[in-house]
């Protein structure tokens, strides 16, 4: 089940750097594509929480 629709998906963007993002179903989150950022961002009640301050840093 996707985490947010496809149309949003596509406009959405990481806040840190502008990367696209993709899902991480697994994870409930939205992963930033930059291999220079990788930011993730979680998903609370089917809403994309997109605060840096919020963000998960990669391992």
């Amino acid at each position: 089940m996707p985490l947010v629709e496809a149309s949003l998906l596509e406009i959405l963007a990481c806040p840190a750097c502008h990367a696209p993002l993709r899902e991480d179903v697994e994870a409930t989150e939205l992963a930033c594509t930059s291999a220079d950022c990788g930011l993730a961002y979680p998903v609370r009640d089917d809403i994309p929480v997109l605060l840096v301050d919020e963000a998960r840093r990669p391992a």
